[in-house]
C-alpha cells in the first residue's frame, strides 16, 4: 500500500533573526539609549550590540583576561570600539588633534588607522562611549554614522594618485556617493549627539534601504590607475577612474561588482571572490549607478543565511549578465563597454613626492596603522606636533599609513625638522617586505580572532627580514598580510604571502597573489605553527632571489616555480559557465 503524497507547499526558510530586529528597531533606535544608561553592567544586550554597529560602535571584551575573570566569577571585561568615518581618508589637522585628545581621555590612548581609511578608537568603557561619540561629532567634526551594519560603509578612495589633478576630480564624486548612501534615520543624532531625544518631526523613511536595510555590510571603493591601493577587486562595488587622452580630465569610471574576501574555515561553499568589471559609466552617472547596485542587492541578497548575504554570492548565484541587466533596468539606460586601464601596484609611495600644485607630500610608514608612543619612538607625540603646525591636510592610506599632504615650500623645513626631532624620518628605512606588510587588530579585542595578528606582525617581519636581507632582497617589495581569522579584514587573499589565523599560534599560509591586486593567492600549507613559518618561507625567498626572471614578482615566481598552482575557484567556474552560454559582456 503506497503512502499518500504530501502536496502541501514546502515552507520557506525563516529570515535571519537580524532581519526582524531591524524592522522592529524603530529605525535603528532599539533599546540602545536605555541600556547605555544602565550602570549595573559594562555591557549591552546582543540586540543592542547589533544595532549599535549601524552607528559605528562594536561591543568587545579584553580576551587576555577573559579566562581569569571567568574563574573569579566576574563578567567579561567589556569594552567598546568606535569606528570613525573618514571618506577617502582625508583628515584636517584640527580633526587629527581632536581625535588624538579623545583617544587619551575616553579610550586606550591610541589611534588605529584601519585598512579601510578610517580611524578606530579602542578600549572604550561603557560610561565613556556616548560622550566620546558625541565629541567625535562636535569637536572632531567627524562621525561614526554608518561605519558598520547592514548598509554601505565609508567609501575608500586612492589618496596618493600619480596625478593629483585627477584625484581632485575623483574625491568629490566619492564623497557624494558616501553621503548619498548614508542612512536617513534621525536615530544617530538622537542617540549620540543631541542632549535630548527629538519628539515629533516629519515621518521617517529610508528611500534607499527600507526598514530592513541591506542583507549584510556593503563596501565601495574608488581607484585611480595605475595605483590599486584600495584593492578594488576585493569590494562589493568599485569605480575605476578613467581619464581622457591627456590623463588630466576624468571622463567616467569602469564599474566593478561582486568582490569580497570573507570565508569560513572548512566550509567550501564560502569563498573569496574577485569583482567583475561590469561596464563603464560617465561622471554624472556614478551616484545613480551606485544607488541602483545597492538597491538590487537590497532586493535580491540572501536574508536567510548571513554567510551568503554579501553581493558576491548574489552575483555568483544569478550571474553577472542578470545582475547587469537588473541594474540597467532600474537605471533606465545601458552601461557602456568598459574602457582600457592598467594597475601596476597596490602599495604606497613612501617619503617625499611633489604634487602638481607645487606642494609636497610625505608618506609615513606606520606598522599596522597603530599610532602610539613607545619608549624609543614617539609616533603619537610627533604627529600631534606636526598637526599643530601643518597648513595642509592628512590622508589615511588603504595600507594603514599616513600622508602628510599639501606641504607648502615655506612650511616644509618646519615639517622636516619635526620628523627628525621625533625620529619619524627613520620609519621608512625598512625592508620592502616590512613596508608592504599589513595586519588586522585581532587579539585581544576582536571577538572573532582565532590567532594573533597585529601583535604578532612585528616579530614575524623581523624574522623574515633576516631571510630577505641575506638573500639580497632588502629593497624588493613583497606584500605580506596577516589576519587573525578568515573574515579577511587585512585583505590577506590579495597578498603575495598571506597568513590567516586557524587556531592559537597556527596559520593557513597562502602564496601567489598578483602584486597589482588582480589575482588571489592559493593555499600553500594549512595550520602552520609560528615556529615553522620562517623555516618554511625562508628557502622559498632565497630561491626567488636566485632564480627570478627580470622584473618577476614574488607572487608570480611561486606559481612558475610550482609552489602553488592557481586553481579553479567558484568565480572561475562561473566565468567559464557564462562564456559557454555566451553571456560575457
Amino acid at each position: 500500500m503506497s503512502l499518500p503524497v504530501d502536496k502541501s507547499p514546502i515552507p520557506e526558510k525563516p529570515l535571519h533573526k537580524n532581519e526582524q530586529l531591524k524592522v522592529e528597531s524603530n529605525w535603528l533606535r532599539g533599546n540602545i539609549r536605555r541600556e547605555l544608561a544602565d550602570s549595573s553592567t559594562g555591557a549591552v544586550s546582543d540586540d543592542s550590540n547589533q544595532l549599535m554597529k549601524f552607528h559605528g560602535v562594536y561591543q568587545q571584551d579584553d580576551r587576555d583576561v577573559r579566562n581569569q575573570r571567568r574563574k573569579e566569577g566576574k563578567e567579561k571585561a567589556f569594552i567598546f570600539m568606535a569606528r570613525v568615518r573618514v571618506p577617502g581618508g582625508v583628515c584636517q589637522p584640527a580633526q587629527w588633534l581632536a581625535l588624538d585628545q579623545l583617544a587619551d581621555s575616553h579610550a586606550n590612548g591610541t589611534l588605529k588607522i584601519t585598512t579601510r581609511q578610517s580611524f578606530q578608537l579602542h578600549g572604550i568603557l561603557k560610561s565613556n562611549l556616548r560622550p566620546l561619540v558625541q565629541q567625535i561629532n562636535l569637536a572632531a567634526h567627524f562621525n561614526t554614522r554608518g561605519a558598520c551594519g547592514d548598509i554601505n560603509r565609508g567609501v575608500m578612495c586612492n589618496p596618493n594618485p600619480e596625478e593629483s589633478t585627477l584625484h581632485q576630480q575623483v574625491w568629490p564624486i566619492m564623497k557624494a556617493v558616501s553621503d548619498h548612501l548614508l542612512p536617513r534615520t534621525r536615530a544617530y543624532h538622537e542617540l549620540w549627539v543631541a542632549d535630548e531625544l527629538v519628539d515629533g518631526g516629519e515621518p521617517e523613511d529610508e528611500p534607499i534601504y527600507g526598514r530592513s536595510y541591506l542583507p549584510r555590510k556593503f563596501k565601495i571603493v574608488f581607484a585611480v590607475p595605475p595605483s590599486n591601493d584600495v584593492d578594488i577587486y576585493a569590494h562589493d562595488l568599485g569605480f575605476i577612474a578613467i581619464a581622457d587622452e591627456s590623463g588630466k580630465k576624468l571622463v567616467g569610471c569602469n564599474v566593478t561588482v561582486g568582490g569580497g574576501l570573507g570565508m569560513s574555515h572548512n566550509q567550501l561553499e564560502t569563498f573569496p571572490r574577485l569583482a567583475d568589471v561590469m561596464g563603464f559609466c560617465t561622471v554624472d552617472q556614478v551616484i545613480d549607478v551606485a544607488e541602483k547596485v545597492v538597491t538590487v542587492q537590497r532586493d535580491y541578497g540572501d536574508r536567510v543565511d548571513r554567510k551568503f548575504a554579501r553581493l558576491k554570492y548574489t552575483i555568483e548565484n544569478r550571474g553577472l549578465s542578470w545582475f547587469r541587466g537588473e541594474v540597467e533596468r532600474r537605471l533606465g539606460y545601458k552601461l557602456q563597454t568598459p574602457r582600457r586601464f592598467e594597475f601596476t601596484h597596490t602599495g604606497d609611495r613612501y617619503g617625499w613626492t611633489q604634487g602638481d600644485n607645487g606642494n609636497a607630500h610625505f608618506t609615513l610608514f606606520i606598522q599596522s596603522g597603530r599610532v602610539k608612543d613607545t619608549a624609543d619612538y614617539k609616533l603619537k607625540s610627533g604627529l600631534r606636533e606636526i598637526a599643530r603646525v601643518h597648513q595642509g591636510d592628512l590622508r589615511l592610506t588603504p595600507n594603514q599609513n599616513l600622508i602628510i599632504a599639501n606641504i607648502t615650500p615655506a612650511e616644509r623645513p618646519r615639517i622636516e625638522a619635526l620628523l627628525r626631532q621625533y625620529k619619524l624620518d627613520t620609519a621608512n628605512n625598512a625592508t620592502g617586505l616590512k613596508l608592504n606588510s599589513m595586519s588586522c587588530v585581532a587579539l585581544p579585542t576582536c571577538g572573532l580572532a582565532l590567532a594573533e595578528s597585529e601583535r604578532y606582525l612585528p616579530e614575524l617581519v623581523r624574522l623574515l627580514e633576516t631571510e630577505v636581507e641575506a638573500a639580497g632582497l632588502r629593497n624588493d617589495a613583497i606584500s605580506l598580510r596577516i589576519t587573525g581569522c578568515p573574515n579577511g579584514c587585512g585583505r590577506p587573499s590579495l597578498a603575495e604571502i598571506g597568513l590567516v589565523g586557524r587556531a592559537p599560534g597556527k596559520y593557513n599560509v597562502y602564496l601567489g597573489a598578483a602584486f597589482n591586486g588582480s589575482r588571489f593567492n592559493v593555499l600553500y600549507k594549512a595550520s602552520v605553527a609560528t615556529a615553522e613559518l620562517v623555516p618554511m618561507l625562508g628557502p622559498i625567498i632565497r630561491r626567488y632571489a636566485q632564480e627570478r626572471l627580470n622584473g618577476e614578482r614574488f607572487g608570480d615566481f611561486v606559481i612558475r616555480a610550482g609552489y602553488v598552482t592557481p586553481t579553479f575557484t567558484p568565480h572561475d567556474f562561473h566565468e567559464q559557465r557564462n562564456a559557454a552560454k555566451g553571456e560575457q559582456i
